[in-house]
Order: structure tokens, then sequence, then C-alpha cells
């Protein structure tokens, strides 16, 4: 078949260059499991040179205003708009997830280089900051500055828009990057590169290695030339990411697993709950670090709440991800496929009682395609509950009290996000303040803005990404102090000339 995505090499200092042991790795489509293309598989060597690029243009374009560096952000957003439809339909093919949500991805890297290109220009005005001191004879002032040439890793799930939730505040507090997204979906970081090339961002500013984690990922995380590594993906890679990096005592950022909670209140309008439970569980076929995998129902209103989940999930229209209609796609490849199956199949097996769904799509021959799948009756004990799936799969619960359903959904070693379904808003936000997670939602579940923090507590990481705390994370803070007194500083006393 021929090639269905570009054929792209590597992003180093401004060029497209062939890795240097020559090998490429295979583009399978998750639809029907057909080659469309490969990408280039970088090694060592590849990285050290990325490294170096990026070093090399560090000091000139760290010390380019934020307004320079916001032309460049904005032009980067002009021509993601302009290949708004050609981008997203990459994006379905090498992913799997419906065009639906690739063009709504697309749409949001658009918004993420124009929001950090807004506070890139702010952070001009923000430079030389003065501090109270409290006290006269000295000027305390304060610098931020970029941290240097940053290491970016991103995952399959979101190709594009995660890879840019690290790329746009990296760039726009004057850091460079070398970025290197999952080999699972390299597709798009690659067009990313493309687009900065085709708008003239400077060479080295945007580097763009892809391969596999051990050869590309692992040499870039223990680089002693890189001053942070921001790393979104599994809890086990990302633990192996933070000890590299911690042997050069470079900073990093973590945004890990999830096995998120939603809490479902007995004074809800109950299909309007439905409708957020389906949407926080089985867009992106669940393959989202905060779906909220675990669902809590107040007891009184479970009954009815079950009925309705399952007659909704079973109308999802699963079908051809490059049709606008269909609501839900296959899983990204094999493997995951593999291990999603595995855990329904244990949900079977540890005695959960299920509602819905439970298997393979029926008629499709090909692709890794998974039912929308519902189980109840699970518990604190049951693998459902305690480990993430990542994928189309729901593990319910019910409680009786407030307190009982905080202590469910808190008794856990992830805490990513969270949310709270109920009319009485006083309580709400009781519960929201008291889950134990970066993210939560209120009376619904789900939407992402640049604008917001997010990140998470215990297993799930630590730092934030978007938001003005995305931009700060790529900034270290300098102290300028100015002695201003005309009084000679007189501690050491001059000896005396008698």
């Amino acid at each position: 078949m021929a090639s269905k995505v570009p054929a792209r090499e590597l992003y180093i200092g401004g060029k497209w260059v062939k890795p240097v042991k020559g090998k490429r790795f295979d583009v399978i489509c998750p639809f029907d499991e057909t080659v469309i293309g490969s990408i280039p598989l970088a090694t060592k060597e590849d990285v050290n040179a990325a490294v170096e690029a990026a070093r090399g243009a560090r000091s000139s374009w760290g010390k380019t205003t934020g307004a320079f560096r916001a032309g460049f952000l904005r032009a980067i957003a002009a021509k993601v708009k302009e290949q708004r439809e050609t981008l997203a339909r990459l994006e379905t093919l090498d992913n799997g997830k419906p065009i639906s949500e690739a063009l709504w991805d697309i749409d949001d890297v658009a918004s993420c280089f124009e929001y950090y290109a807004g506070l890139a220009e702010k952070l001009d005005g923000r430079q030389w900051a003065e501090v109270d001191l409290g006290e006269e004879g000295f000027k305390s002032q304060v610098l931020r500055e970029p941290l240097g040439a940053v290491a970016l890793i991103s995952p399959w799930n979101y190709p594009m828009l995660m890879a840019v939730w690290k790329v746009a505040p990296a760039l726009a507090a004057g850091n460079t990057a070398v970025l290197k997204p999952s080999e699972h979906a390299s597709v798009t970081s690659l067009e990313l590169a493309a687009i900065a090339q085709a708008v003239g961002l400077p060479a080295g500013v945007l580097n763009v290695v892809t391969g596999l984690g051990v050869d590309a990922g692992a040499p870039l995380s223990t680089h002693p030339g890189v001053a942070k590594v921001a790393f979104t993906g599994s809890v086990e890679t990302g633990r192996r990411v933070n000890v590299a990096a911690a042997t050069n005592l470079r900073p990093t950022s973590m945004e890990l697993g999830g096995k998120s909670a939603m809490l479902v209140f007995d004074d809800v309008d109950i299909d309007k709950a439905v409708e957020w439970c389906l949407f926080s569980i089985f867009w992106t076929s669940g393959q989202i670090c905060t779906a909220t995998s675990r669902l809590l129902v107040q007891d009184t209103i479970a009954d009815t709440f079950y009925d309705r989940l399952r007659t909704r999930a079973q109308a999802i229209k699963i079908g051809d991800p490059l049709d606008e209609s269909s609501r839900m796609g296959p899983l990204i490849n094999a493997d995951q496929y593999k291990k999603v199956l595995g855990y329904i199949q244990r949900g079977k097996d540890e005695g959960c009682h299920l509602l819905t769904g439970g298997g393979k799509v029926t008629g499709r021959s090909k692709g890794y395609w998974v039912q929308p799948t519902i189980f109840t009756n699970v518990t604190p004990q049951h693998t459902l509950w305690k480990e993430e799936v990542f994928g189309p799969v729901l593990a319910c619960a019910t409680f009786v009290s407030e307190a009982e359903a905080l202590r469910l959904a808190n008794d856990h070693e992830f805490g990513l996000g969270g949310a709270v379904l109920s009319a009485d808003e006083e309580r709400c936000r009781r519960v929201a303040a008291a889950l134990e997670c970066g993210v939560t939602w209120i009376n619904c579940a789900q939407p992402c803005f640049c604008q917001a923090p997010w990140g998470g507590v215990k297993n799930s990481g630590f730092g934030r990404e978007l938001g003005e705390a995305g931009l700060e994370a790529y900034l270290t803070l300098k102290q300028v102090t100015t002695y201003t007194s005309p009084d000679v500083w007189d501690w050491f006393s001059p000896p005396s000339k008698l």
C-alpha cells in the first residue's frame, strides 16, 4: 500500500537528517492494521546531535524578547489552522481517534500556541520586578530567565496536542527544545517540525527526534546537556526518566497515570450525569490519563443510573474514525488491545458484574476495536479498581454517604483527576476541595483548557503544565540586588592613619 503519511526524517538543527543507523519504524493504522508509512528511528548519536543543536541555539534565542518569540508562536498557530484538516486526518490515521476528536485537538494546538504567545509578550513586562525588602540602602529585583535546552517527552494518546503543551511554553520562555514523541504516534510531531521550518523558526530552537524509548528516550533523559526533562507517560517509565535526570541533578516534571473517580450524588439530573460519565471514560476510547474510570454512585439512584448508562453506552456509534459522526475508534496498537482485553477478562474472573460490553467489537476482523465496557459491583480489592486500564472500561461502585464516597475516592495511589456531580453547590465545592487530586471537575468531567493548570499528586506525578504555571515551569529566577546608599559599606573599618 502507498504511504498515507508524509515521509520525514529527524529534524535537527533546522534540517531534515537521516538517522545515523538508518533504521525506520512502521506506522500501523489502528483501524485495519495496514502499514501506512514509517518514521525514522533515532539512537544515542542522533540524540546527541539534537541536544548540541539545541544548546547551540539557546544563547541567541534565550536573549530575544518575549514579543519576538511570540511572533513565531503565532505564525505556527496560523499554519496549524491552515493545515487543520490535513493534520487531523494524519492524527486519526496514526492514533485511531475519531476525526471529530482529532479536529478538536488540532484546534487546541493552535489555541495553545496563541495563548503562550500572549504570555511571552507579558513576560517582557515582568522582568526587573522589584522586591520589597522593607529597608533602605538596597534594591532587589527579579529576572525570569530560560533554563536552556530542555528535553520534552510526549505520549501517544494526544500526539500533537500534548507535545505542544510542552513545546509552546518552553519556547515562549526562551528555551530551546528536543522533542521526543512516542514511537506509537509520532507523525504529527514531525509535521510540527515542518511547520516550524516553514515559518522560519531559527535553526536548533526546536528539534524532533523520533524513536524507541530505550534508544532515544533514555539517552535524552540522561543527557547532561539538557537543563530539564518534561515527561508524560506511564508511572513505570516516569520513574526511570526521573532517576535518569536526577543523576545530572536536572529538574523534571512528571504527568503520569491516573485512576480518577467520579462521584454522583442522588440529587443530580440523571440524564446529564450519564452523558458526562460516558464522555469522561469513552472519549478517546478511554485512553486518557484523567479518565474517570472509577464511578461512585449514591445507592439510592444506582439501579436507575446503571440502566440508563447501559442503554447509552450500547448506543455509542463505533465506526470508521474518518467519519465525523463516529464517536469511538480503536485502541492505539496490538499491545494495548491485548492489555485491555486482559483487564476485562480479569474483571470477569474476579466476579465483577458485567453490565455491558466486555469484548471485541463484532464485525471487525482487523484493527484494535474494543466495546465500551462497564462493570458494576466492583470493590477496592478488585484489579479494575486498583489499576489503570487505559481503555474503554468503567468500574462502578455505590456509596451511602458523602464521607464514604470521599474515602473510596481518595484511598488510591493515584491523584490526577476527579469529578463531583450534584445539584448542591456547597457540597460540590466541599467535595472538590476534599478530593486528593490535581484536576477536579464540578458537574462535568474531562474538559481541559490551556489557560488552567494541569497535573497530579501522589503517583500521578508532580509539576504543572498549562496556564501560567506551565510557563513558569520553564523559567528560573535570578535575584539582582543593588546597593543604592551613598554611604560607604563600613563593616571592616579601615585602619587609622594616626
